[in-house]
């Protein structure tokens, strides 16, 4: 069964890049390039689910993610 998960990037200014997943509170990471930091969300969100389920809790259901822009008078 495979499930997909929204997840929102960030780049720091000191480098590489913050990854968080919003389906799932707490459930982030981090890494050095897009790809390691997809890489290090993925094994997250797999161990948030796995810990979910042997606790026998709901995993929440993710729609898709709607990201946008605001522009504001500065």
């Amino acid at each position: 069964m495979s499930k997909s998960f929204p997840v929102m990037l960030l780049p720091q200014p000191e480098g590489g890049y913050f990854v968080q997943c919003p389906a799932l509170p707490g459930c982030y990471s981090q890494g050095e390039t897009v790809e390691e930091a997809l890489a290090n969300i993925r094994e997250a969100i797999e161990l948030v689910v796995e810990d979910m389920a042997s606790r026998g809790e709901a995993v929440p259901a993710s729609g898709p993610a709607i990201v946008t822009e605001i522009t504001i008078a500065a």
